[in-house]
Formats: C-alpha cells, sequence, structure tokens
C-alpha cells in the first residue's frame, strides 16, 4: 500500500488508520483480482472459438499471450496517466 495514501488519515487514532490501512489493502487486493479476471475473460472470448481438445492450438495461444500483453500495457499506461494527473492536482493544491 502506498503510506501517502495515509496522509490525510493523520488526525485519526492508530487503530481507525490500521482499519483504513487494512481496508485500503483489501480494495487494491480486489481490484487486482477484477483486472485479472477481465483479462482472463476479455483474451479468452476474443481467441478461443471453439474445444477441440484441452490445449490451446498455436493461433489460440499466439492471440492470448498478444491479448494478455495489449491488455498489461494499456493498464499500465492507464495507471501512470492517473498517477500524473493526480500529482499534478496535488502540487496545484
Amino acid at each position: 500500500m502506498d503510506k501517502s495514501m495515509l496522509g490525510d488519515l493523520d488526525s485519526l487514532p492508530e487503530e481507525a488508520k490500521l482499519r483504513m490501512s487494512a481496508m485500503i489493502d483489501q480494495l487494491q487486493i480486489r481490484d487486482s483480482l477484477r483486472m485479472y479476471n477481465s483479462l482472463v475473460e476479455r483474451c479468452f472470448t476474443d481467441c478461443v472459438d471453439s474445444f477441440p481438445r484441452k490445449s490451446l492450438d498455436k493461433q489460440e495461444e499466439t492471440c492470448v499471450r498478444r491479448c494478455a500483453e495489449k491488455f498489461l500495457k494499456h493498464s499500465m499506461r492507464v495507471g501512470m496517466r492517473f498517477a500524473e494527473l493526480n500529482q499534478g492536482t496535488a502540487t496545484q493544491d
């Protein structure tokens, strides 16, 4: 967890800070799982058309790899952009 997120919580008692920290950690885990599930669903839907065998064929495997790479690059870029915007807002205050 990013400790700077707790900077505005200095006025709270220590017990409340710990609860908030645990809540933020849970939210981050939930968001990570949501992103992973979204990735799996999106790439599976886009790349797998039939089930002739239990393993992916080469074309499906290549499609899934590209899809996952694209999804993760996009997610990182969006995250960096939000961080830039958040940093710009913080410096304006």
